[in-house]
């Protein structure tokens, strides 16, 4: 057999290697002609060395390795160096629209950028992402084909925590709030004891060691806490060179032509604004409106739309498409933005900018005077923006203009709106009358049509978290809620309808926004919930957005509504993507697509292409091979990772806020009762906190599922879903964004399992329940 093996070696010997020691290279053309892996021992027996020849083959090798030319492969195989092993270890780094798999290599140390590798997924939709396999490569065509010999196991867990030292050790505190326990460092590097740091899991329960294989930093200092999310959950958050080069490439490309026949509409001249957050990084979409001069829409508007041109800039398969595809959206912390494009483009270029000509797509819709779509048209275009302005300012204007206040200061950036002079907010007032009144006048008809419809009114507050200059934190407080939010939402949701509607008019794939209807086992908990209130809710009628309306407006303004909307929220399923359309039952729509931020959102780019190509508008449509379901899959995978990471991220900087406080009561509300406690939340904060059953008083305490309440038994002592009281607040960790409470001395019991033991009764103890209802993310709401 072993005589065999080596005929085969032999004869795969070029007939111009003669054997003897081999010259460098032909050493290196029989690594890359060789049909199997290449280690010493198959060079050796190729060119019939002798024993004194293996020893200076193997100091050969060796050079070769140090001067570039070759490198070894896991199980001692060489290859030539900037290629690939033979058969080598690959991860799955995406599934393309065509559900074309393509991988990487695990492991890649030479100087060049890594190769990506086209994996033949013999078995469609058998390989996911960050999947590792077994594979054996070959070269083809200037790229690489790999052939899957074998799924492989996960890799290592990998955890992101805090170094503790206690006893000469150190030890790994995971920053997930979930996770107990400790774990004994094996293997510190250069870490040490306070170091936020990557580290791998290794053994089996109890023993369970750590190895650390990254020192991230101070987990304490400014801007730190979004860092730990992005490690935790594997966000990408560097572009590989190939990327970003192509970016600085194709930013510097013309826009094409303006007018003529396919050249973009020249919309540079109307007064249209862009209207976002202060702290906004980039800016998609930009409104415009004017009352309607066609007949047959008496007292209606014209309406424009323009959305940055991304599907311009980023065309399918490059490698821009390929980043933006693996991040799926833009994560947006406090501290920081992880772009799904590069800055180049996200920051600058796509964005839409004051007094700068800009690529768009616009959507040209007419509304009537009762605010209901009745046509619209997509076309490229280029825009000119009169003024980027924030939420704020474009509030603090309307609302001057609405009691006679002067307002001033902001040139009109290229329009033909004139000026006036005046002093206040710094708006000028003509742009105010051109830009601002007729878009407040045409949402009003926008939202009178949205009270018709009647969606979900669900208008739960969101946190801001203000820094300075130096990353500290300033405050956090619930973010306000202004008419301009809801103007800017209107204006997007109509174009989002528009684009839906008019890619199915073309028989055009779709990439719908879907919103399912709650499922029955939810609702029977909301009833449940509901009767602890007496607020009655019948099963067997038809449930639609407005049935919950009417439950909130039976409820009233009572002290416990806010937990009665966190319920109704609960009931909700969660959001997705998919091309199937099921319509979006929280907007009480039949069609619904995102179309408004392809800066920040894949899905949009989508039916940007979409649309490109349906309307024949251009370079940048679709490919042909865009697997639509797939992807869906894809990015709300990515969306609920991202929304994840924010969330979490907010309530390190919540527990930051708050560890000053430690030791002191503070005005709680609670907000989740379960089995072994109840969860707690900082009036006007946030930030959730448990407090622990053991720790309510020595007694039994029953726990009543659907009031969401626990009973002690013979005080009657209650802590029901939606009280308030004070709590002293014992904990607030920032790395792990956990808060606990701890009842003040004297009240409500306070005792807990050992002054229940002392007094020789029994420990606490509560009735089990069932799962906790999902969530639902807020529609078009801009970052």
């Amino acid at each position: 057999m072993a005589f065999g093996r080596c005929n085969a070696y032999l004869d795969s010997v070029p007939k111009n290697m003669t054997p003897g020691l081999p010259t460098r290279e032909q050493i290196l053309d029989f690594i890359a002609t060789s049909a199997t892996p290449t280690g010493k021992r198959e060079i050796a027996r190729a060119f019939g060395l002798s024993a004194q020849q293996k020893i200076a083959l193997k100091a050969l090798l060796k050079d070769m390795g140090d001067e570039g030319l070759i490198d070894s492969a896991p199980g001692r195989a060489f290859h030539k160096m900037g290629g690939l092993p033979k058969v080598t270890v690959l991860r799955i780094a995406d599934v393309d629209e065509g559900g074309n798999v393509w991988a990487v290599p695990e492991r890649w140390e030479a100087d060049v950028p890594a190769p990506r590798i086209r994996v033949r997924d013999r078995k469609r939709g058998a390989l996911a992402v960050g999947e590792r396999v077994l594979a054996r490569t070959e070269e083809t065509g200037g790229g690489w084909t790999a052939h899957p010999m074998k799924v492989l196991a996960p890799a290592a867990e990998q955890v992101v925590g805090v170094l503790r030292g206690e006893g000469g050790r150190l030890w790994l505190q995971a920053v997930d709030k979930k996770e107990r326990r400790e774990f004994m460092v094996a293997d510190a590097g250069d870490a040490q004891a306070g170091d936020l740091v990557l580290a791998e899991m290794a053994g089996r329960p109890p023993r369970i060691t750590a190895r650390v294989v990254q020192r991230l930093g101070n987990p304490f200092a400014p801007r730190s806490f979004s860092l730990i999310a992005i490690h935790k959950l594997s966000i990408p958050d560097t572009f590989a060179q190939e990327a970003l080069d192509e970016a600085e490439r194709v930013a510097r490309q013309p826009i094409g032509e303006v007018g003529g026949s396919g050249g973009r509409e020249d919309l540079t001249r109307l007064p249209i604004v862009a209207i976002d957050p202060a702290d906004a990084r980039d800016h998609d979409d930009a409104v415009w409106a004017t009352p309607d001069d066609d007949p047959a829409n008496d007292g209606g508007w014209k309406v424009i739309v323009a959305i940055a041109d991304v599907s311009f800039y980023v065309r399918p398969g490059s490698a821009i498409d390929r980043e933006a595809r693996t991040r799926g959206n833009s994560v947006y912390f406090p501290d920081r933005v992880v772009p799904m494009l590069p800055e180049v483009l996200s920051a600058d270029v796509c964005s839409l900018k004051e007094g700068e000509d800009r690529a768009a797509l616009a959507c040209h819709m007419q509304v009537t005077k009762a605010g209901t779509l009745k046509s619209w048209r997509f076309t490229r275009a280029v825009v000119r923006l009169a003024a980027n302005v924030a939420y704020e300012e474009a509030q603090a204007a309307m609302d001057a203009r609405g009691t006679d206040r002067e307002v001033t200061g902001v040139e009109t950036a290229g329009t033909d709106v004139p000026v006036a002079a005046g002093t206040g907010f710094g708006w000028d007032v003509g742009l105010v009358d051109a830009a601002l009144v007729p878009l407040w006048d045409c949402w009003r008809a926008l939202a009178a049509a949205r009270e018709k419809r009647e969606p979900l009114d669900l208008d739960l507050p969101e946190r801001r978290v203000v820094l300075d200059e130096k990353g500290r934190i300033m405050s956090v407080a619930p973010r306000d809620r202004l008419d301009a939010h809801r103007l800017i939402e209107e204006y997007m949701i109509a174009a989002n309808v528009a684009a839906a509607k008019a890619l199915e008019a073309k028989k055009a794939p779709v990439m719908y926004r879907v919103h399912e209807p709650p499922a029955r086992e939810k609702l029977v908990a909301l009833k449940d919930y509901l009767e602890t209130f007496e607020v009655p809710f019948a099963l067997g009628q038809v449930v639609k957005p407005s049935t919950f309306n009417r439950i909130l407006e039976r409820v009233g303004d009572v002290p416990f509504r806010p937990e009665v909307m966190e319920q109704v929220l609960r009931t909700q399923t969660q959001a997705y993507y998919a091309p199937a359309n099921l319509g979006h039952f929280g907007l009480a729509l039949g069609s619904y697509a995102h179309f408004t931020s392809p800066i920040r959102r894949y899905a949009d780019l989508m039916v940007h292409r979409a649309l490109v190509s349906a309307y024949g508008l251009g370079p940048g449509g679709l490919n042909g091979d865009e697997d639509f379901e797939r992807a869906g899959e894809t990015i709300s995978k990515l969306e609920r990772r991202a929304m994840e990471a924010e969330r979490e991220t907010i309530d390190r900087y919540v527990a930051a806020f708050l560890a000053e406080r430690v030791g002191e009561l503070v005005d709680v509300r609670i907000t989740g009762v379960t089995n072994f406690g109840f969860f707690a939340t900082v009036d006007g904060i946030g930030g959730d906190g448990l407090m622990p059953v053991r720790d309510l008083g020595g007694e039994y305490f029953r726990f009543d599922e659907a009031a969401r309440r626990l009973v002690g038994e013979h005080s009657g002592d209650t802590f029901a879903q939606g009280q308030r009281m004070a709590l002293r607040l014992a904990e607030a960790n920032p790395v792990s964004g956990a808060l606990r409470f701890e009842m003040p001395e004297g009240r409500y019991g306070g005792g807990g399992r050992d002054r229940a033991e002392a007094k020789g009764g029994k420990p606490p103890r509560v009735l089990k329940r069932r799962g906790r209802p999902g969530n639902l993310r807020h529609e078009n709401r801009k970052k």
